[in-house]
């Protein structure tokens, strides 16, 4: 459906400008006190990573295989921590944002032939649990190897962490919004059918691809112009 690859475009270009923002201020030293001070740069991250997994979810209504779909994720995420662990310019991924879209996809593939409450529930209970587990790992337990689960412990870091509480809640509401407005309407209205924006749409398109090349590619240019 346009609309979605349209909102994945304009995410994904959201999320490249974060990042660029981001390498600005922590690797090359960079006044932005607009970014590094104060609440935005949170409502920043949280606008990119929300969106991500509220499509991810409304997307298996789509999918012909989320298994499978799932399985790429995770080894997309894979490579990324094998990239970030070797490159060393900033902290590991480690459970990062294509974990939790590729753990939270295999889940729902596990779960989706077993019958399920109806759809506004799933929502509604999803959207309470994301925000009622929202601050769970945002703080240290004494227990090892949890971290992916939501539960990092004191020596764990990751340059990028979602964990499956609470952003697995977030991805169920994407997917029982989609199966709640499938049970309600025929098909879908124009405005989300219309081709708004053939850039936007292309660049949703390819937004795994995107995602996996646009921070190598934007270190280098930074290198070069900011470099010593």
């Amino acid at each position: 459906m346009h609309i979605i690859d349209d909102m994945r475009g304009f995410t994904i270009i959201s999320m490249v400008s974060f990042h660029i923002c981001y390498d600005l201020a922590y690797l090359y030293a960079l006044p932005m006190d607009w970014f590094t001070l104060g609440s935005f740069q949170d409502i920043w991250r949280c606008s990119i990573s929300w969106t991500f997994l509220f499509l991810a979810g409304w997307s298996t209504s789509f999918s012909r295989n989320n298994l499978k779909r799932g399985l790429l994720y995770s080894a997309m995420a894979l490579l990324v921590w094998i990239a970030t662990s070797v490159a060393s310019v900033d902290t590991p991924v480690n459970y990062g944002i294509l974990f939790c879209m590729g753990a939270s996809t295999l889940l729902f593939a596990c779960l989706e032939k077993i019958k399920t409450p109806h759809p506004l529930l799933i929502t509604i209970v999803a959207l309470a649990a994301f925000f009622l587990t929202y601050q769970i790992p945002r703080v240290t337990y004494p227990i090892e190897h949890l971290a992916w689960l939501g539960f990092p412990s004191p020596t764990f870091m990751s340059g990028d962490y979602y964990p499956l509480i609470p952003y697995f809640f977030m991805y169920m509401v994407g997917a029982g919004c989609a199966r709640l407005f499938n049970e309600r309407a025929k098909e879908y209205p124009s405005w989300a059918t219309r081709r708004w924006s053939r850039l936007l749409e292309w660049i949703g398109t390819k937004s795994l691809l995107i995602y996996l090349i646009h921070q190598p590619l934007a270190l280098l240019a930074l290198e070069l112009i900011f470099g010593n």
